[in-house]
C-alpha cells in the first residue's frame, strides 16, 4: 500500500525528522502536535487551555491537508506534563469533538518538546 505525506504550512513544521502526518489507505496517522505557533514555529504563551486550544487548531490544519477534518478522528493520545490539567483539556476537547468522541488514552509525562505543558497524536479514517 503507498504511503502519502501530508504536509500543510498551517500547522509548525515538523521538528525532526518525522512527518506532521502519514496517510495509508484511508487511514491517517498524525504525529504528536504541540502548542506551536505555525507562523512562527515558537511554543505560544498561555495556560494549558490555550495550548490544548493550538495543539487542536494544529490538528485540524493538519486533517484538513489530509481531506479530512476533526469530526473523522477515531483516536486520540494526550500527553501532559501535569494530571492536574486534565479537567481543563477535557473541556477544551469538549469544544472540538462531538459525540461520538473518539478513543483517547491521556498520559502525564515527566517532559515535552520545548518545555510544552500537552502534546495530542491521532488517527483519522477517511470515507
Amino acid at each position: 500500500m503507498p504511503l502519502s505525506i501530508i504536509s500543510t504550512e498551517k500547522a509548525p513544521a515538523a521538528i525532526g525528522p518525522y512527518s506532521q502526518a502519514v496517510r495509508a489507505g484511508n487511514t491517517v496517522y498524525f504525529s504528536g502536535q504541540i502548542p506551536l505557533d505555525p507562523a512562527t514555529g515558537a511554543l505560544i504563551d498561555g495556560d494549558i487551555a490555550a495550548q490544548t486550544r493550538r495543539v487542536f487548531d494544529n490538528l485540524g490544519a493538519v486533517a484538513a491537508a489530509a481531506g479530512g477534518s476533526l469530526a473523522q478522528i477515531v483516536r486520540v493520545g494526550i500527553y501532559v506534563t501535569d494530571l492536574a490539567n486534565f479537567a481543563a483539556v477535557n473541556a477544551v476537547m469538549a469544544e472540538y469533538f462531538q459525540q461520538p468522541y473518539p478513543a483517547r488514552s491521556t498520559i502525564e509525562v515527566s517532559g515535552l518538546p520545548k518545555a510544552a505543558q500537552v502534546e495530542v497524536d491521532a488517527v483519522m479514517v477517511l470515507p
